[in-house]
């Protein structure tokens, strides 16, 4: 038995290596530029069946698709959710192109070269499928042996279709994940045509062109003017924390003058007194002069 279960581990130690991750010491590669690593027979998997890190000679692999511009944290949660399905996950991420999104979606911040990359750094990702269609096709599942599609369970109505996903659910492949609330690429760009001003005067002042910005010569110079002002008030506000500390520094030694002159003047008082009063040095020695003139005068009379 020990010789079995010694030989069982040789042979898991061997087939380990072909489904390591490299992701995280190495950019995902892309489908195009790499063999499907799926060596076994590609049986069709039940999510039970999946869960249950079955088949044990390969592992699932799950598909999840997008736009990915300006990557957030919400899109590597959706993936990490993604890739943790399964105890045993390989996880195919497609990006569409910039035609297809244009098309169907809008005109994104960043073009497809800088959004593909940006997968290929996420840790979760296993490997970026570029140019990905924007309606996933049986043939498109058979060519990367995709066993998954994992997304959130909110209709997508597009192209056409009241749910891109629908024949996917439909055909028992369908993973939901769940959506990061507060944070998508929408509300990036709302925050940043809300304070469109504020950064296109940061930007003006960090060296960009008023062209570079498409900024208008009249809003070149009504930003760099703010500019200007926002200078001159920090300046201002700088003067008046000095004067502050100043006044405070001057405060404090006036206290301690103070102090020690009312220290001076009791110690000043109280020598005053020993010396003048009553019983003082000045009393004794006025005391002393008139029983010596007393003693003068009596002599001077015998």
């Amino acid at each position: 038995m020990v010789g079995s279960k010694k030989h069982s581990t040789e042979e898991e130690a061997q087939e380990t290596p072909r489904f390591q991750q490299k992701t995280l010491t190495a950019p995902a590669p892309f489908a195009d530029e790499t063999s499907c690593q799926c060596q076994a027979p590609h049986e069709k998997l039940t999510i039970a069946q999946a869960r249950l890190g079955t088949p044990v000679d390969r592992p699932v692999r799950v598909y999840a698709d997008g736009i990915f511009d300006l990557f957030h944290a919400g899109h590597a949660r959706a993936l990490m959710q993604a890739k943790t399905l399964f105890p045993n996950s390989y996880l195919l991420v497609g990006v569409c192109s910039d035609d297809l999104t244009h098309k169907f979606k809008g005109f994104t911040v960043m073009n497809e070269t800088e959004r593909y990359e940006a997968l290929r750094h996420c840790r979760y990702v296993d490997e970026v499928i570029r140019d990905a269609p924007w309606t996933l096709t049986p043939e498109f599942l058979e060519k990367h042996k995709i066993d998954f599609v994992a997304h959130d369970d909110i209709p997508y109505s597009s192209a056409g279709s009241d749910d891109v996903y629908k024949h996917i659910k439909e055909a028992g492949m369908f993973v939901p994940t769940q959506r990061t609330e507060g944070i998508s690429t929408s509300d990036i760009i709302t925050r940043i045509v809300r304070d469109y001003d504020v950064y296109a005067r940061r930007n003006l002042q960090r060296g960009y062109t008023a062209k570079e910005l498409n900024v208008s010569f009249i809003n070149e110079k009504k930003y760099r003017f703010q500019n200007q002002v926002d200078k001159m008030k920090e300046k201002v506000k700088n003067v008046e924390e000095k004067s502050k500390e100043f006044v405070y520094k001057v405060e404090e030694k006036s206290h301690d003058l103070i102090q020690k002159w009312e220290e001076k003047s009791r110690e000043f008082i109280g020598n005053f007194l020993e010396l003048f009063g009553p019983d003082g040095a000045w009393a004794a020695t006025v005391k002393y002069a008139v029983h010596a003139d007393t003693f003068c005068n009596s002599e001077l009379l015998n």
